[in-house]
């Protein structure tokens, strides 16, 4: 069997000018982070595959690229039947983070405020944006409990955003909020049943696909009352333009503590100072986010252009307390970088001519001295700051020097011999 030249299904090799975008974007990314605090760490592609079956991840735990064991450990367990696989490869960057800081707390600040960069693997069907190993950043904040880490994580990552997406033409992108205990009670208040909660959110994110009367064809399909799915449906039909607490006067304190809505309305307007119109802000009651490890504050980012979000995340405040056993509030945002380097490639920003690429095209037979000469006044830009190339001067000059300048260099000289 020959060897195959293409890359497994839904992973990709990336030429140096896709590199280039990928390093400048990462850059910006660590930069703008960098300057509200965040602090970068590293976890292992690889994590026990307990955690990563442990109803953490919703979803993605049927997506699992699991990891056989080896040896004796597998010849055992092939023979008893026994699971497998001992471990798997990270779907996302928030179970790992978990494990790290219940197993580092101790010789880390309180509050920790992490930013993770690193692939993630998903045995998933491959689409445009959409791959089976693709790179995950995310910012998280461990340890505090107030509305200050959901004001900082949401004005960092639309400070963020807007400078990754200046100069690119795009419209400029919707900062959706919700949060999960406004969901709960909003389900509650109608009469939904407490077991019936997880499948009735994971019909309402259906709603911009399936409009009102299929989400109403769902519901009912789930054995739910037609009174209380009529009375659920047309909540949503309610003016979200209004304050969240406003939004939220119907709910009784039985259902929804008064303090909830407040601190997502303090959350919406401290944020929106803070972007100065960098990026349109929303409350979304019918924000839902697939992941089952969310208990309050949720939050997605869309570009005004497209039918898809960039970005999402919310508050976690359980899933630490699993891995260490004493709670931990944490709460933590994942920009989709896959799908905004898509963008950023079909949309490319002006270049602002800073820096300059140079390339020198030595013609054949160059004397030593001369060599010296080029070699040194390369030296000389590179201290400059500038990029310098040396080349040998092809016979198909013309194609070589637009090949270049394709690549981004703006001054191309060709030496020959005196």
């Amino acid at each position: 069997m020959g060897f195959v030249k293409t890359p497994v299904k839904g992973m990709n090799d990336f030429l140096p000018r896709d590199m280039e975008l990928r390093q400048k974007a990462l850059s910006m990314i660590r930069e703008t982070y960098a300057a509200f605090g965040f602090r970068e760490i590293e976890t292992p592609c690889m994590e026990h595959i307990e955690n990563l079956t442990g109803k953490q991840g919703g979803e993605n735990e049927k997506l699992i690229f699991k990891v056989l064991k080896r040896g004796a450990a597998l010849s055992r367990a092939l023979e008893k039947g026994d699971e497998l696989a001992d471990s798997g490869m990270r779907y996302d960057l928030t179970l790992p983070l978990s494990r790290f800081y219940a197993a580092n707390s101790a010789t880390l600040p309180s509050p920790f405020k992490a930013l993770q960069i690193g692939n993630v693997w998903r045995a998933d069907q491959p689409q445009k944006g959409r791959f089976r190993q693709f790179t995950q950043c995310d910012i998280d904040i461990l340890g505090d409990a107030s509305i200050l880490a959901e004001i900082e994580l949401v004005g960092a990552t639309g400070n963020m955003l807007a400078k990754l997406l200046a100069g690119t033409g795009i419209g400029g992108f919707t900062i959706h909020i919700n949060d999960r205990r406004i969901l709960r009670a909003m389900a509650l208040s109608v009469g939904f049943p407490e077991e019936n909660l997880e499948n009735v959110f994971i019909i309402l994110d259906k709603l911009d696909k399936i409009g009102t009367e299929g989400v109403k064809a769902e519901l009912l399909a789930e054995g739910l009352a037609e009174q209380a799915v009529n009375a659920y449906t047309a909540i949503f039909e309610k003016d979200s333009s209004v304050s969240v607490s406003e939004f939220c006067s119907f709910l009784s304190e039985e259902f929804l503590d008064r303090k909830v809505p407040e601190g997502l309305d303090t959350i919406l307007a401290c944020v929106a100072k803070t972007l100065d119109g960098k990026a349109k802000l929303k409350f979304d009651p019918t924000l839902v986010r697939g992941m089952g490890y969310y208990t309050g504050t949720i939050f997605e980012v869309k570009l005004d252009e497209y039918n898809f979000s960039i970005a999402g995340g919310g508050r976690y405040d359980e899933m630490i307390g699993k891995f260490s056993g004493q709670a931990v509030p944490a709460c933590g945002f994942s920009i989709g970088f896959e799908r905004i380097i898509t963008i950023l490639r079909d949309h490319p920003a002006a270049e602002n001519g800073e820096g300059g690429k140079v390339a020198f095209l030595v013609a054949g037979g160059m004397s030593e001295e001369k060599l010296q000469e080029i070699f040194l006044r390369a030296a000389d830009l590179r201290a400059e700051g500038k990029t310098v190339t040396v080349l040998p001067l092809k016979k198909n000059a013309k194609f070589q020097i637009d090949r270049l300048m394709e690549d981004g260099f703006t001054q191309i000289e060709r030496i020959y011999n005196d």
